[in-house]
């Protein structure tokens, strides 16, 4: 294995962040071009187990976007994308079918009951508080998990899941569980290939959009391509070109679904950050998902 020279960028210091005062309407979920990679237990792609190896010296580097006000600006504009919503706490009750083909989509980060995320969610919170309202429905979890099937949920789940999430537990449980699978190994990637916070933030979307796959329509396999078209700055390339790469991948896979291939979340909100050089995610930010407007000051 290549010995990897880790590249640090400079980390913006966000002096405010516009907090939401919450949603008039009711949590919701808008649907999104679900990746169909699911979350499971299968053998780590090899690029996640570089980043484990180097984890040491990647965790020395600055804490980029997992510093509390990056990481909080990040929720915040995975929610715009995802629930139409600054207000990405609102979200953890909320749960719905989208008709995408993974069954139920739930929580902050889009937990659906056919990739798996869901399943080692409830799992987790189960592990920890055998009494809760999800537990009864894990042999039904584990039954539908790869399909779109409701078979063994319904009629009660969604009214456990919201009961659920009034639980302190349970929202920690989401936030932990986001974290193990996406947020952590996506932010610990970019910074192995010498990414800045925007290049950290686009990783982290990209995993949640996606799914941690290694098909070619899943995160690595974004990823891949990208790499076959440019250089990341670990390897000596431009930053801005090679995110430009990725997120021409990302768009693509996303074209080529045959249900919700809105792109917006690309090229109207990390398009515009890429463009503006804005490489170290600076508020203010000013984007646009879905045809609506969304700020950051």
């Amino acid at each position: 294995m290549t010995r990897l020279v880790l590249v640090g960028a400079p980390i913006a210091v966000v002096v405010s962040v516009l907090f939401s005062s919450g949603d008039a309407e009711p949590p919701r979920l808008v649907p999104q071009a679900a990746g169909p990679a699911r979350t499971s237990q299968a053998p780590q792609p090899e690029a996640a187990e570089e980043a484990e190896e180097n984890a040491a010296a990647i965790d020395a580097l600055p804490p980029g976007l997992a510093a509390p006000r990056m990481k909080e600006i990040a929720s915040r504009l995975v929610a715009s994308a995802d629930a139409s919503t600054l207000d990405w706490r609102s979200q953890y009750g909320a749960i719905e079918d989208l008709g995408d083909g993974n069954g139920y989509t739930a929580g902050i980060i889009g937990f659906c009951s056919g990739t798996n995320d869901m399943l080692q969610l409830v799992e987790a919170y189960t592990g920890k508080h055998p009494g809760n309202p999800l537990a009864r429905y894990l042999p039904a979890l584990r039954a539908v998990d790869g399909s779109d099937s409701h078979e063994g949920l319904d009629p009660g789940f969604t009214a456990a899941w919201r009961k659920a999430a009034e639980d302190e537990a349970f929202r920690t449980a989401q936030d932990e569980t986001r974290d193990r699978l996406y947020f952590e190994p996506a932010v610990r990637l970019a910074k192995m290939d010498g990414l800045g916070t925007l290049g950290q933030f686009i990783y982290y979307d990209a995993m949640v959009l996606h799914g941690p796959g290694v098909e070619e329509n899943g995160f690595y396999g974004i990823r891949d391509a990208a790499m076959a078209s440019a250089d990341t700055a670990a390897e000596g390339g431009d930053e801005r070109e090679y995110l430009d790469a990725f997120l021409d991948e990302s768009r693509s896979v996303i074209l080529a679904r045959t249900v919700q291939r809105d792109t917006s979340r690309i090229d109207t909100a990390q398009r515009v950050f890429l463009r503006a050089g804005n490489l170290t995610l600076d508020t203010p930010l000013e984007w646009r998902v879905y045809g609506e407007s969304f700020r950051i000051p």
